[in-house]
């Protein structure tokens, strides 16, 4: 006699599980292996490429779906989509200790390389290597969390070698301004304490000035411009 599947399960394969507990119930999807870290990190941006389906589910690897009575009375609400990205965002990612170490070992090869990317040598001003990197984050005993983004996690790396002591600072943004002349003056003195140098500055009838800040500044400034400005300033990243 062949065996069926109940009409309340579904069996998948080659599956990488997202669990998260709500509301004394566990609730999981059944997303494509190496794909949900890339949806974390805004890399991936099709659901379609994460989820093998978009089904909830109580227990992936038996196949038994979560009821909607069940799905609702946990989260308070029955928007399926909304439920699925929350589930997404703060579930853990089920994976064996094999594909845990190889998940690792990437992570902290990514955050390294984001670190050396967005740092240099506050002395020199000098980009720092992704080995040197490596080796500092060693050095720290980090421990990765499968759950956070790297651009997260890379974020704390940089604040805990800082900790440390290591010669290690944001590369500084280069942003570019153009507005007015007449509407300048205003602006620029709002600005003085967000701009770390200022490379060039034409004043005619229009002005431009070509500056660096810190990362961590850009928000600010793009609304300080362009609440004060009204519209009229145009503000330009030249480089990160």
């Amino acid at each position: 006699m062949s065996g069926f599947t109940p009409v309340n399960q579904v069996r998948l394969t080659n599956v990488a599980i997202v669990r998260l507990k709500k509301g004394g119930k566990r609730f999981e999807l059944a997303c494509y292996p190496n794909k949900v870290l890339s949806w974390r990190d805004g890399i991936e941006k099709e659901l379609d490429d994460v989820l093998q389906t978009s089904t909830i589910f109580e227990q992936v690897s038996k196949g038994v779906v979560a009821s909607k009575a069940v799905i609702a009375k946990a989260f308070g609400h029955d928007d399926q989509a909304k439920i699925i990205l929350e589930i997404l965002a703060k579930g853990e990612l089920q994976v064996s200790e094999k594909e845990r170490h190889h998940q690792q070992a990437k992570m902290l090869t990514d955050i390294a390389t984001i670190v050396a990317d967005k740092c240099v040598d506050p002395e020199t001003q000098r980009p720092l290597t992704v080995g040197l990197i490596q080796r500092a984050i060693d050095e720290l005993h980090f421990t990765v969390n499968p759950s956070h983004s790297t651009k997260q996690q890379a974020l704390e790396v940089i604040q805990l070698l800082k900790a440390k002591g290591m010669p290690i600072q944001r590369a500084q943004m280069r942003l570019r301004l153009s507005m007015p002349s007449k509407d300048a003056k205003a602006i620029k003195d709002r600005l003085a304490a967000l701009v770390a140098a200022v490379e060039k500055e034409e004043w005619s009838e229009l002005y431009t000035s070509t500056f660096l800040t810190d990362p961590g500044h850009y928000r600010t400034i793009d609304e300080l411009v362009k609440k004060e400005s009204k519209g009229k300033a145009v503000l330009d990243v030249v480089n990160l």
